[in-house]
């Protein structure tokens, strides 16, 4: 269970980042980001082992400037 939630916060924290790259993508990025972040926090929580960590903080970090750069380019809705 802990590795599929650390997993499922790095895919959503990588696709919300690389998504606040493109302006039209800033929805998905915002709400992508905000699953992914609290995913992550809630991952980090249940964590039982250093590299599930390790892979939540790199997650966390990555939904977190997707929500960023999403909210900069138009916010939650299309």
């Amino acid at each position: 269970m802990q590795n599929v939630l650390s997993v499922v916060t790095i895919a959503c924290g990588l696709i919300a980042f690389v998504a606040g790259f493109f302006p039209a993508a800033h929805a998905v990025a915002c709400w992508l980001g905000v699953v992914g972040f609290v995913g992550g926090l809630y991952s980090q929580y249940v964590s039982a082992t250093t590299p599930e960590r390790a892979l939540n903080i790199v997650g966390i970090v990555a939904s977190f400037v997707g929500v960023a750069f999403g909210i900069y380019h138009g916010g939650f809705y299309p």
